[in-house]
């Protein structure tokens, strides 16, 4: 199945014809995360029954073309680990996508271990994807056309793989299962992004839980020099200096840009065009006083209650019974149900199977599988 590269407005009559009588498509997105700052949609691929077309969302807004088929729920739409990929589109193009059918998430049901879109194309069918540019830089412009090749074999085989995961799920009696995921999908990642409030960028940073607070709060300020340098050049953050050196300029404390550039894995060039900015920074915080400094943040309980003994107790009973029934169905345990939901289930309780498929985290086929065991031990 060649392929259509759609750059304007003008060239998209094709693909609104064929939009027009589609019974299904199968729909990809590439983002620009691994090497820009922003993570800014930058391709869609789409294909019919007919033809896979791969359209430019940096050189035309598509949305008016896409929203009206993708928010059809009567239009079945195939993805492979569409949550990140919705997000984009609720974001960038303000389209809420309906009538998910996501192969990976049908593969994980049927207790498959390799889930990427490869190994599954590979062990059904014998195609073999290309891996030249997995890490590809995708904002970038223009494309050449082994990366249109490579984008497009994102899509042209996935109803044939949504095609023969069905019959398997319908065999093993998982399809409504499967619809339930996509459904709680879409609901979830489909929305248009809230209002959060920002996350201490130390949180997630390997080895910052031994520093000082002195030494924190000047990692936070190297943080954002960083970011400032990183969305200036339009560059991911990691792809400006990685986490490593900043840890160790705070502990080294430098009082020249000499001696940034004596700490190891420093960008020498980063370090003599804005270094003696973040020397600067460092500077300013040795000066601040005890109480101006700030610790290592707390992580917030989930539900914002303590776990009694009880309600720990009763988790890992659930958990005996959460495993051996994932053991049975040939589900991984934490596809079956998170650790964390055990413990919702805990403390919330629920004495009927409706209420045990209204905690947080549950569904409906996971409150079937498991009702009969888990109401047993909380009665």
């Amino acid at each position: 199945m060649a392929h259509v590269y759609l750059q304007s407005p003008q060239e998209a009559g094709g693909l609104i014809e064929d939009l027009g009588r589609a019974k299904r498509i199968a729909l990809d997105c590439e983002a620009a995360g691994f090497h820009r700052y922003s993570d800014r949609l930058c391709l869609v691929q789409l294909s019919t029954e007919r033809t896979t077309y791969l359209i430019d969302p940096l050189a035309f807004d598509p949305a008016d073309v896409l929203r009206g088929p993708l928010e059809d729920p009567d239009l079945p739409v195939v993805m492979h680990g569409a949550d990140f990929d919705l997000r984009l589109l609720a974001r960038d193009l303000r389209i809420r996508l309906r009538g998910l059918f996501d192969t990976q998430i049908a593969a994980q049901l049927l207790g498959e271990e390799a889930l990427g879109l490869a190994s599954l194309l590979e062990s059904r069918f014998g195609v073999k994807l290309s891996k030249k540019f997995q890490r590809a830089d995708w904002a970038e412009r223009p494309l050449g056309e082994g990366m249109l090749e490579y984008a497009a074999d994102d899509t042209r085989h996935l109803m044939r793989l949504a095609d023969w995961l069905t019959a398997e799920l319908a065999e093993a009696r998982r399809l409504a299962w499967t619809k339930e995921e996509c459904r709680a999908l879409e609901a979830a990642a489909g929305g248009l992004p809230k209002e959060e409030t920002p996350e201490d960028p130390v949180a997630r940073i390997k080895g910052a839980r031994h520093l000082s607070p002195r030494q924190l709060t000047a990692l936070r300020e190297a943080l954002a020099w960083r970011d400032e340098i990183a969305r200036a050049k339009d560059r991911a953050t990691f792809r400006v200096v990685a986490e490593g050196p900043l840890i160790e300029a705070v502990a080294a404390h430098p009082r020249s840009v000499r001696e940034l550039l004596a700490i190891k894995g420093f960008p020498p060039r980063l370090a003599e065009e804005a270094g003696a900015s973040l020397v600067e920074r460092i500077e300013r915080v040795a000066q601040m006083r005890d109480d101006e400094l700030r610790g290592y943040p707390r992580p917030e309980r989930r539900g914002g209650t303590r776990i009694t003994p009880d309600v720990e107790a009763l988790a890992e009973r659930l958990k005996d019974a959460r495993n051996r029934k994932a053991d049975e169905l040939g589900l991984p345990r934490g596809t079956l149900l998170s650790n964390a939901t055990l413990i919702e289930i805990a403390r919330a309780g629920p004495r009927s199977l409706d209420a045990l498929a209204t905690v947080d985290g549950m569904r409906r086929w996971k409150a079937e599988a498991l009702g009969e065991d888990f109401l047993k031990l909380i009665r």
